[in-house]
């Protein structure tokens, strides 16, 4: 039997994608109800945008975006500052055996994909790329 890589997709169970999944729509819902007492976290649009499990489903890394980027130092201070109501709705709405302690971290993934899309859209790398097709 082959093992894969944890941080590969491959290499993660349904299970912990399935209970992932389960906590994005239920931190995701929280926030866009503005069901959390937090000036900023009610002033800002906040998307989660993945939640990674760990295998024994007792540590959940949480990746969030404000809209815009905009005052994610402040919105990622904000949601650890609310951590605890977060693990308890979670707690509460996920049948699992342990409430998941939440890790909240700004997702770079966006800020990548542009810095690429801007490197790709250079002139010489334009220019490289058109070469290659011909």
């Amino acid at each position: 039997m082959a093992k894969y890589n944890d941080t590969s997709p491959e290499g993660r169970s349904v299970r912990l994608l399935r209970v992932g999944e389960q906590v994005r729509h239920i931190l995701s819902e929280l926030l866009m109800r503005g069901e959390v007492h937090d000036d900023v976290l009610t002033s800002h649009s906040v998307s989660v945008t993945e939640v990674r499990m760990s295998p024994d489903l007792r540590y959940a890394t949480v990746f969030v975006k404000p809209l815009l980027g905009a005052d994610e130092a402040e919105v990622l201070k904000a949601l650890k500052t609310n951590t605890a109501f977060f693990q308890k709705e979670v707690a509460g709405r996920v049948k699992v055996k342990y409430a998941a302690k939440l890790k909240f971290l700004a997702d770079e993934s966006f800020d990548t994909a542009a810095h690429i899309e801007n490197l790709l859209s250079d002139p010489k790398v334009a220019q490289d790329l058109d070469s290659d097709k011909q």
